[in-house]
């Protein structure tokens, strides 16, 4: 029956209520805009989700960029499709609304596409109650519904009439384009001139309460390649023979497990191998080695990541991990090479006087203050790409689990409440003068 009541009848409840009477009119509009379009935002989620979009799914993530462009367009945005063939994605959905000349820019960020490829046999929305599953329901489609949930009830309250916003919605985020750095510019250029960058990734809820996310922490790939003399394996450590490519990389990686450790630095192994022939495939993911128990290996490789809160952490593990590196056994040699996929975002005082405009939202709403997220609850994502530029919040999409595997589940609940306070965060700061 609450879907039934038409939105005069919800403000008057509003009024009524406690809870919101901390807020303007406009604001009451946006509450009551929000509930009243529940189901519709269902709805667009639903149509989502059974649009596949995985990453390498370029006609796919193309796909969902046509069904969200008449939503942006309704909203009085102009909308640009950004094709990014070059770098082999499919592209990144771009709107614009231009308000008030001199009022600061808003920049909301989220994404298009999946983990899950056509080839997934998880590629349905279902429905139970509160809840549904399916591919990018949480991450990142239940995150897109939020904001344009959040951009109607602007729209109804009349407060998007005066907000300047950029939407940026990359095709790739699960698997970046390469070369990163022009898959990225559009974004890039995105955050320079915004004044508030706002992520639309999925909320982090501990304990039944909703966390405030500033930081997120790098994704920082390596690769490292080992070699030393062959032989047969009876002259294993011989002054002539010396120590073999996979004892070297063992060394390395032993080193890393005791030297390396820190705060909020995590790094792993994730492929390894080592033998007479080591070949890895072009997409560094699978390895082929072939060898004999009585050869000295003269080739090994190691493949992993590190992630790091800060660019200066990230430097300094570097340096320590080519430190390691250097300290050869006898007779061999070793390399390690670097690629930074996302840099990281770290939490800075413009990020946490964010969260408390945010939180001042959610008194006025009558919902419990969001904490400071520990950045090892969270991973790496596309706002971290503007973080040097402008202050920012992460984590104002779908409350959900099971993100990247077929158990992906959204709380459909956490539309409203996620939508209400983007919406109102918004406004408030649309409203505001550049400094």
């Amino acid at each position: 029956m609450r879907f039934r009541l038409s939105i005069p009848l919800l403000g008057l409840l509003a009024v009524a209520s406690p809870a919101f009477a901390a807020l303007s009119p406009q604001e009451k509009v946006m509450v009551d805009t929000v509930e009243a379009e529940y189901e519709r935002s269902v709805s667009l989620l639903e149509t989502l989700v059974n649009q596949n979009s995985g990453s390498l799914n370029l006609a796919g993530v193309k796909a969902v960029a046509d069904l969200l462009r008449p939503e942006f367009e309704q909203l009085g945005f102009e909308v640009e499709w950004k094709p990014m063939m070059h770098t082999q994605r499919a592209g990144h959905l771009i709107a614009t609304h231009a308000g008030t000349p001199g009022g600061k820019r808003l920049l909301l960020i989220g994404h298009l596409d999946t983990v899950f490829e056509p080839d997934s046999p998880f590629q349905t929305f279902v429905r139970d109650g509160q809840y549904a599953t399916g591919p990018g329901v949480e991450d990142d489609k239940g995150g897109v519904t939020i904001m344009l949930a959040a951009l109607r009830a602007m729209h109804a309250a009349g407060t998007l009439q005066n907000t300047n916003v950029d939407v940026v919605l990359t095709g790739d985020e699960e698997d970046a384009g390469d070369p990163q750095d022009q898959a990225r510019a559009d974004l890039v250029a995105a955050g320079r001139r915004a004044d508030a960058a706002l992520d639309f990734e999925g909320l982090s809820v501990q304990n039944g309460q909703d966390m405030g996310s500033i930081a997120r922490r790098s994704s920082n790939v390596w690769t490292l390649t080992a070699t030393g003399r062959s032989g047969h394996s009876s002259g294993i450590f011989s002054k002539g023979a010396g120590d073999g490519a996979v004892f070297e990389l063992a060394r390395i990686i032993a080193a890393f497990r005791e030297q390396l450790p820190e705060p909020n630095l995590t790094f792993n192994v994730g492929l390894l191998g080592g033998g007479q022939g080591v070949e890895v495939d072009d997409d560094g993911v699978r390895m082929t080695v072939a060898g004999k128990t009585n050869i000295i290996p003269p080739l090994a490789i190691a493949m992993g990541d590190f992630r790091t809160l800060s660019q200066e952490q990230t430097e300094r593990v570097k340096a320590k991990m080519r430190q390691i590196v250097a300290a050869h056994l006898p007779q061999t040699e070793a390399e390690i090479v670097f690629d930074d996929p996302y840099p990281p975002m770290a939490p800075t005082e413009g990020n946490r006087a964010l969260l408390g405009r945010l939180n001042e939202v959610n008194a006025d709403l009558g919902l419990a203050p969001m904490p400071e997220l520990d950045p090892l609850k969270r991973g790496a994502g596309d706002i971290a790409f503007v973080a040097a530029d402008v202050d920012g919040l992460i984590g104002l999409g779908m409350s959900g689990t099971g993100g990247h595997s077929p158990r992906e589940t959204a709380d459909l609940d956490s539309i409203r409440r996620q939508a209400k306070r983007a919406a109102i965060l918004m406004s408030r700061l649309g409203a505001e003068s550049k400094p």
